[in-house]
């Protein structure tokens, strides 16, 4: 089969690699008829995810059509069509019980690796170093989906691709970014990034009843995605310091809660931005934690801090005296998608929601080099990128 393969920084290849195979009866394999370039995978394109090997398979949004099922998966079979959460989670363990599926304890054969790291580990990731399992990713032709019995979901007659291909990853995450904002009837919730997951944060924070989002970024074509169809008000961070823009437009409170969709690979302007990229490029910080700063620093009194974006090491000069004696509640974590498949789902069919509005180009999985390319340098307008196996 085809498959978009890792050789290094900014390095992708599709090449030709075995097809997947049952190892396990809890498997299933998929024909994958529609995969997506994540902001995530841009970590790894830009060489920052330790334990990469040459020749990974990358990818973890993909769904397609079941082809093959091991003896034990009894809630989908062949023919079916599918979305696959990106967190892999085998549905019995402590947290996977307690619906904290991305703390599963069983699907990372690597737990030892990364438990160095951070002390415990998290689940396995599709396409996501070895450091989450070494599990061939879905930007491919074919792949292998463990704990299938658990971690697919049938969709429904009638629905595109589009439409619920984001189901995978990048709607659950932006939902539960919002969700972990604690947003109650009258708050203002302010968002920085917007990328597709800021984008489906600012919907969502409306879907829980915000009354107000601001979006902060600095990109022209995200921002008019963020204000002409997700109705935020937004904020070019090139232009004017959010910091001071938000004290204005909230009458000098801040926002109720501040979400960081942006994480580890953050840009920004003056002296801090200047110093986290020299720190990064000696090796001596692993992330630019630009946007926590100004999360941190902008929230209201009381508030909560959201993180969604994602974090991969140690960060520097973070205000703790200021989130401590402002008391601000911080939530974050890799999604647990299980958890908000069914309601998400229900909320594309009724008519809520059509994911679909993210994505500005539909491309060939050979042409994912010039995906990855257009995606990270925000060439030709990009947003979201599909890729058509």
């Amino acid at each position: 089969m085809k498959a978009v393969c890792w050789y290094g920084a900014n390095d992708v290849r599709v090449e030709t690699v075995p097809d997947p195979k049952i190892l396990n009866p809890r498997d299933a394999i998929i024909k994958i008829t529609s995969t997506a370039i994540c902001g995530s995978d841009l970590h790894i394109y830009d060489g920052y995810i330790p334990t990469m090997q040459k020749g990974d398979i990358l990818g973890h949004e993909f769904m397609g059509e079941v082809v093959d099922i091991g003896s034990a998966v009894k809630n989908v079979k062949i023919g079916d069509r599918v979305v696959v959460p990106f967190t892999i989670s085998c549905g019995n363990c402590f947290f996977c019980q307690r619906d904290l599926w991305s703390l599963c304890d069983n699907s990372n054969p690597n737990a030892w690796m990364t438990e160095v790291q951070m002390g415990y580990s998290p689940a396995g990731l599709f396409g996501y170093s070895h450091l989450f399992g070494g599990y061939a990713g879905g930007q491919a032709e074919y792949a292998r989906v463990p704990f299938a019995d658990v971690g697919l979901l049938k969709v429904p007659d009638g629905l595109t691709d589009d439409q619920v291909l984001f189901l995978t990853d990048i709607f659950p995450t932006g939902y539960m970014a919002a969700e972990n904002c604690h947003i109650k009837p009258g708050d203002i919730v302010a968002v920085w990034g917007c990328g597709p997951v800021g984008q489906f944060a600012i919907k969502s924070a409306y879907m829980l009843g915000a009354e107000r989002v601001i979006a902060i970024d600095r990109i022209p074509e995200r921002l008019q995605m963020a204000k002409e169809i997700c109705k935020a008000e937004v904020i070019n961070y090139e232009e004017i310091d959010p910091g001071e823009a938000l004290k204005e437009m909230t009458g000098g409170r801040g926002p109720d809660a501040c979400l960081d969709a942006v994480g580890m690979e953050a840009h920004g302007t003056g002296p801090m931005a200047l110093y986290d990229q020299v720190k990064q490029a000696v090796r001596l910080e692993t992330d630019r934690p630009t946007a926590l700063r100004q999360v941190i620093l902008s929230c209201s009194k009381g508030g909560h801090v959201s993180l969604a974006g994602v974090y991969g090491g140690f960060l520097d000069k973070i205000p703790m005296g200021a989130a401590m004696n402002k008391g601000l509640t911080f939530k974050m974590g890799q999604t647990h998608v299980h958890r908000y498949l069914k309601p998400l789902l229900e909320r594309i069919q009724n008519g809520e929601i059509d994911p679909s509005f993210v994505i500005t180009h539909r491309l060939k999985l050979e042409d994912a080099p010039h995906g990855y390319e257009i995606f990270k340098h925000k060439k030709d307008n990009c947003i979201k990128v599909v890729l058509k196996p």
